[in-house]
């Protein structure tokens, strides 16, 4: 709940029967009136049989909704257009994760829109396989295991993780890289979320062994580090027995880490809730970054 009747809503597990007039408002709302989907191809035969749920503001109209059917996937998340960015989409999906750890169940997946992606990477799930078209709308197949380490594949895979990692932040992020990581520091979901984590006052640390290469090509977050001078502190490995680590990582402050064993590669495993793994990578990160010494090739760029 929030703090005025303007902005509080509830989200509840209801009965398909009687919900129906409420949760025909808001998906046919949201579906098939702004994104044109075919009203036949929105109600199935699945409906009657999954768990839904139904997000409702202070004066009970209804104003968000998801679902979860027996094949294990999250489906039909819609919010109602003035309420998107304030928390409910967010809550419709912590409840449709709870009810699936109430059947027990320890993977969830669910196929996004591409437009909300980085939504569901912040709450952890991860890409798989190929991009698809589903009622003239692009789409991915994404994927959870419930309680247990992600893992990561591919480079999708891990900017989704570092994504989630990212959001979850409450002030405090380590990265741990070898040279900014093309590919995935660089990808703009990932800078945005850095960006984002920044400007609410939260400090990442960036600990790399090599400061030429990232500063040779370009790299986007020497960058944002210009631009945001107290978020972002870089330091570069020197100690031989430091340069001998072979692997990267993010660990945040709230339990969530992504870990790489082979620092070139994106292949890995994430998880965002998993505080004591977050320790020990916090404690792998901090003695090398008292050993290390300040960037000072990236201060001469204005740091």
């Amino acid at each position: 709940m929030t703090a005025t009747d303007e902005n509080r809503f509830r989200v509840e597990t209801v009965e398909y029967e009687p919900a129906l007039p409420e949760l025909r408002v808001v998906r046919e709302t949201v579906f098939v009136h702004e994104q044109q989907v075919p009203l036949d191809l929105e109600w199935d035969a699945l409906d009657p049989r999954c768990v839904h749920v139904l997000a409702r503001d202070a004066a009970g109209n209804p104003i968000g909704t998801g679902r979860l059917t027996p094949e294990r996937k999250i489906g039909r998340m819609a919010v109602i257009a003035g309420w998107r960015g304030r928390g409910v989409g967010d809550a419709l999906l912590a409840a449709l994760l709870e009810a699936a750890r109430g059947h027990g169940w320890r993977e969830v997946s669910l196929n996004a829109q591409v437009s909300a992606l980085d939504f569901y990477a912040r709450h952890g799930f991860l890409p798989q396989g190929e991009r698809f078209d589903e009622a003239g709308i692009e789409h991915q197949s994404m994927r959870l295991l419930l309680d247990s380490p992600n893992p990561v594949e591919f480079r999708e895979a891990a900017i989704a993780a570092s994504i989630g990692v990212i959001a979850g932040a409450r002030r405090y992020l380590h990265i741990y890289t070898r040279e900014l990581d093309p590919g995935l520091l660089d990808a703009p979901g990932v800078l945005a979320a850095l960006r984002r984590l920044a400007t609410r006052g939260g400090e990442t640390q960036i600990l790399l062994h090599d400061a030429a290469n990232p500063q040779r090509r370009g790299a986007p977050l020497i960058a944002l580090g210009q631009r945001l001078p107290s978020a972002f502190a870089f330091r570069v490995i020197e100690e031989p027995v430091d340069l001998e680590y072979p692997s990267a990582y993010m660990v945040n402050d709230a339990g969530g880490y992504l870990f790489r064993p082979l620092g070139h590669r994106s292949d890995g495993e994430t998880r965002l809730d998993a505080p004591g793994r977050a320790r020990q990578l916090r404690s792998t990160f901090d003695e090398p970054w008292q050993r290390a010494r300040p960037c000072s090739e990236f201060r001469a760029l204005g740091i």
